[in-house]
């Protein structure tokens, strides 16, 4: 039984693994407009995962890839590193398998869009044109928006939101803290990148702390006034794991930080640390400012769902946490919209119409201790220009267990695959 693009949206558009992709090759055609140029912004869970399966469905397609790193590194299972579960190298990962599939990668910055001309500037001075432009550069953290998290205090005060250097940083920071000590967490307001991830952070320090620690404290100041996800399961783990480690304060909007000190000061008190890790206020990338298509009443993208491409600029698609949508913003869903993306790509340079009524699906994995996790799922389904959860698709844990943990390691080898070519 052979499957084409929509099939398989349909059917497996979130973690698909890669036994899966041999019979889709051949499913657009080949060669029918060899000349078409696709420029693909950011190496990540969307944009790595559209511009390899626009050259799976249709190795004609010219796919370039603009990507700052050398490597891959995965915020999802992050916080293990945090908790000393996991390494740095356990979450990096190269773009060779990307190469392999015909994609054509290339480490520059992008500095500039003329998105009337068709034309990606670069830091190096290099241009590349374009047929289809795809914007997958994630969140851009505001720091500005926090009184004295200026450049200065940057250099001390991580946020470790961006996997990579900050998460190694703040991780030897954890390990130079004294028992004893304070580690004190600053959870920005909604909406974030993965909203399950300050808590399983959390989850992650106090681990740590239980087994190297036991005297120190975790203080979560939450700008949100409650847990914003998977909140039962979150308190019956922190209950059951680390009573009296945890102190969760919401409703606790820093209104400045003193980096010096390492004190976040509330409206009603100085909350002073001895590790501090401030996650900053997010909007969609730069590079999407630079485009034309970043609203300015809400600082995220309005696209269509169909095809991905902006509601502002024809010929410019955005995925991943860019975008504005009642989705999550995960690595998970931005897997899902870089299918949907590279799908629709195909389809409209072939002169076809995309699959007007995708399904996406989201699971997200929390790991609780070094060994146990939790998790939430959905499905969507685009009714006209709505993603709706079709009743009893969507659903949480019943609790934490090892099995999780199991499913997680699973869930995040399959995606690293499905995205890289590994």
């Amino acid at each position: 039984m052979a499957f084409n693009r929509r099939d398989f949206l349909k059917i497996s558009a979130g973690a698909a693994g890669a036994a899966t992709l041999g019979g889709l090759s051949g499913c657009a055609t080949p060669g029918a407009r060899a000349k078409a140029k696709v420029v693909v912004v950011g190496g990540g869970f969307g944009g790595a995962t559209c511009a390899r399966y626009i050259k799976i469905w249709d190795p004609g397609i010219d796919v370039t890839v603009i990507e700052m790193n050398d490597k891959f590194v995965s915020c999802p299972f992050s916080n293990t590193v945090l908790g000393g579960i996991s390494d740095m190298e356990d979450i990096t990962h190269g773009y060779d398998g990307l190469k392999k599939d015909g994609v054509r990668l290339v480490k520059d910055e992008v500095v500039g869009i003329d998105a009337a001309k068709r034309v990606v500037k670069c830091k190096s001075g290099a241009t590349f044109n374009y047929d289809r432009l795809v914007l997958s550069g994630g969140i851009e953290l505001r720091p500005e928006l926090i009184p004295g998290f200026d450049a200065a205090a940057q250099q001390t005060v991580m946020h470790a939101w961006k996997a990579g250097p900050q998460t190694a940083t703040l991780r030897k920071q954890l390990e130079a803290m004294p028992n004893g000590g304070v580690f004190v967490i600053s959870i920005p307001g909604m909406p974030y990148r993965c909203p399950p991830g300050p808590y399983e952070r959390i989850s992650m320090v106090a681990n740590y702390f239980k087994q190297k620690k036991p005297k120190s404290k975790v203080i979560a100041l939450d700008t949100n006034s409650d847990i914003v996800s998977k909140k039962g399961l979150f308190m019956a783990a922190w209950d059951k794991h680390y009573k009296g480690m945890i102190e969760y304060r919401p409703s606790s909007k820093p209104v400045r930080i003193d980096a010096k000190t390492r004190t976040v000061v509330l409206d009603v008190e100085d909350v002073k640390a001895d590790v501090l890790n401030v996650i900053p206020p997010m909007r969609a990338h730069a590079m999407t400012a630079a485009a034309g298509v970043r609203n300015d009443n809400d600082n995220w993208c309005k696209v269509n769902f169909t095809t991905l491409e902006s509601t502002a600029v024809p010929y410019v698609h955005v995925i991943g946490d860019s975008i504005s949508a009642p989705t999550p913003k995960s690595g998970s869903m931005a897997n899902n919209y870089g299918k949907i993306c590279a799908a629709a790509i195909v389809e409209l340079i072939n002169g076809r119409q995309p699959d007007a009524s995708p399904v996406i699906t989201n699971t997200c994995f929390s790991a609780t201790t070094g060994h146990t996790a939790i998790h939430v799922a959905a499905v969507w389904r685009l009714e006209g220009d709505k993603w709706v959860t079709p009743k009893g698709a969507s659903g949480v844990s019943k609790e934490e267990s090892e099995m999780e943990w199991a499913y997680m390691t699973g869930w995040a080898k399959n995606i690293w695959a499905d995205t890289l070519n590994l």
